[in-house]
């Protein structure tokens, strides 16, 4: 009933809100990124004797989901019977069948009907290299790093046809990063794209452009969160754990690879090596089975300023988390006043609130969240000013509404747990003590004074 009335506490908005934040969307609409998504522009560049040659783009739009290694893979189906001559900046997965084309000078790069693309390391040779290619398939997000949020390669096609009335735009385009979660769109015809000289003065333009637009969704891309949330203060002394199974229960077989014990002689033969795949997380057995917990600690108030740690820990044997980044909704990030060890940036998705913030860490510093163990984490913290007209301790009010890692929902504890402000604490009771005493001697001094 305690916990009930506790509930009963918080507006119904704000109710609605707390336990939406609870699940993971299950569609592709992020409401902190309502514009988030990834453009494939496939720009035609010139017209050979048999297809054409294009430069095809992908621009990440997305402010703070990112594309880790082993990086993107981009694939297709050909519309009519084209191939791959060769490609500089990428390369495809497979050759296919090329037994055709017995008398061509070189064989193609790709014949296959549904060819896949990925792009060459940084350690490629410059005459196969393009603008924006060759990072290993790594692309950054566009808060952290517009300048990196871009990549490329060009493809030589053949039998396509040489003219706009015989090319066939690609059907079905789909793409990895690395795993699955986005989802693309048909290619659509669009005003074909302007290319402007580094000096400013001369632009060319694409013959024609298509562009391709693929969204997110948490849910496609696992079904388990990935992450979670604990909480704590130092005006209680309860700390809220991230709920039990919040990324999926353990399993009770001690031979399965879902999690294993950090002290276990179990842990070296498992923990990735040559063949491994590192898209299966490995995490430390415990109650949440979570690859990352984010825990939020309301740490001292002063008079006019309070301050929250916060620490980000990876319970993953598998993963290092390059280029990491954190999301955290609360109204006070109106007024941060400073942050330490973190990037930081405003997140104003709605143009007129200032409740979003996106954190990440400082390159060369903290930029990598090293796997399971002694170093696996990263922390800061910040420093809030207290606006006298909605600032409290009570109701959970000084904690998080929604916390993203790497652009995935964490997973919250439900609000009626939250460290909740004690209803006397030695602090309040003091305080209340003093008038009392004040009072008290007051009285003694005016009957001494009678006397």
């Amino acid at each position: 009933m305690a916990a009930r009335r506790r509930l009963l506490f918080l507006p119904p908005a704000a109710l609605l809100f707390a336990l939406s934040a609870l699940v993971p969307s299950s569609d592709a609409y992020d409401p902190l990124d309502p514009g988030g998504n990834i453009t494939i522009k496939w720009d035609v560049m010139q017209w050979t004797a048999d297809g054409y040659v294009a430069v095809v783009s992908l621009y990440n739009y997305q402010q703070y989901r990112h594309i880790q290694p082993p990086g993107w893979k981009l694939g297709w189906i050909w519309a009519k019977k084209e191939i791959i001559w060769s490609t500089m900046g990428g390369q495809t997965t497979e050759q296919g069948d090329c037994s055709r084309f017995k008398a061509a000078p070189a064989p193609p790069h790709c014949c296959r009907k549904d060819p896949e693309v990925v792009d060459l390391l940084p350690s490629a040779p410059y005459s196969a290299r393009i603008a924006n290619c060759c990072k290993g398939g790594v692309l950054g997000s566009w808060a952290q790093d517009p300048a990196d949020a871009a990549a490329s390669f060009q493809l030589s096609v053949g039998q396509a046809g040489t003219s706009s009335r015989s090319v066939r735009v690609p059907l079905n385009f789909t793409l990895r990063a690395p795993g699955p979660g986005y989802t693309c769109g048909p290619a659509k015809v669009v005003r074909p794209t302007r290319f402007v000289s580094p000096d400013g003065r001369r632009s060319t333009q694409a013959l024609m452009t298509w562009n391709v637009t693929c969204t997110y969704s948490q849910f496609v891309a696992q079904r388990s969160p990935t992450c979670c949330v604990s909480l704590s203060s130092f005006y209680n002394d309860t700390i809220v754990h991230c709920p039990t199974c919040s990324c999926g229960c353990q399993n009770t077989n001690s031979k399965t690879d879902t999690c294993v014990e950090g002290d276990s002689p179990y842990l070296a033969s498992v923990v990735n090596g040559d063949g491994k795949d590192s898209l299966v997380p490995l995490v430390e057995c415990t109650p949440h089975m979570c690859p990352i917990r984010v825990h939020w600690h309301v740490k001292v108030s002063y008079r006019n300023y309070w301050r929250v740690k916060i620490t980000v820990t990876n319970f993953n044997y598998r993963m290092n988390y390059s280029r990491w980044n954190l999301v955290a909704q609360h109204p006070n990030f109106d007024n941060l006043t400073t942050i330490f060890s973190f990037n930081y940036k405003a997140l104003n998705p709605y143009g007129t609130i200032n409740d979003t913030a996106m954190l990440w860490g400082i390159k060369y510093y903290n930029d990598l969240l090293m796997t399971a163990g002694p170093d696996g984490n990263v922390q800061s913290e910040l420093l809030f000013r207290k606006d006298a007209a909605t600032f409290t301790f009570q109701k959970g009010w000084a904690f998080p509404r929604r916390v993203y890692f790497n652009g995935d929902n964490c997973v919250m504890p439900p609000p009626d747990a939250y460290p909740w402000l004690p209803n006397a604490s030695p602090r309040l009771s003091a305080s209340l003590l003093l008038p009392n005493i004040a009072v008290w001697a007051a009285l003694v001094f005016l009957q001494l004074v009678h006397a």
